[in-house]
């Protein structure tokens, strides 16, 4: 059996809210603290899709996980710079799905011409770190205790991986809607 990545569309957010829903409410791994129903994760999508792809992995036409990119900061000079996420369903996890996944996600941000993803996470997942060290990520600090979930202070980690190299004006104007 294949699996498919994809761009996102508006029918995967009922798939995508049922992913994301354990991540919510057991763990620390997001710091939302209600999970979004499907009118939730569509809005999203359709508020970031035009600037920020979003794709998900499928196979059998069963979503086993989703990735995009956001808005890493609002001031306009961080434009092109994204935030990225991935979230896997549990039956997708250690088959190397997540990889493919997030590498795609990766080469869509570069071909909008955005040079740096940014990975923004819960410290002490040792999942995701494995995840981020092997993409060529590199750990660029951590924010000591600024997120209270389920009882507790929580450390925010930060990855960055270099998509372009900084050129004196970046090519075109990442962030502004581009196709895939």
């Amino acid at each position: 059996m294949t699996v498919t990545i994809r761009p996102v569309t508006l029918d995967d957010a009922g798939a995508i809210a049922a992913i994301y829903r354990p991540y919510v409410t057991d763990t620390v791994i997001t710091f939302e603290l209600d999970p979004p129903d499907a009118a939730e994760m569509r809005a999203r999508i359709e508020r970031t899709t035009p600037t920020h792809p979003w794709l998900v992995a499928e196979m059998d036409g069963a979503v086993l996980g989703y990735a995009y990119g956001s808005t890493y900061r609002t001031r306009a000079a961080y434009r092109w710079v994204a935030e990225t996420g991935i979230y896997m369903a549990d039956a997708a996890r250690g088959r190397g799905i997540g990889t493919s996944l997030y590498q795609a996600l990766l080469d869509e941000l570069a071909r909008r011409g955005f040079v740096a993803a940014m990975g923004v996470m819960t410290a002490g997942n040792p999942a995701s770190t494995a995840l981020h060290e092997r993409l060529g990520f590199v750990d660029t600090g951590t924010q000591p205790g600024i997120g209270f979930k389920h009882g507790g202070w929580h450390d925010v980690v930060f990855w960055q991986k270099d998509l372009a190299p900084r050129m004196a004006a970046p090519r075109g104007d990442a962030g502004l809607a581009q196709p895939l």
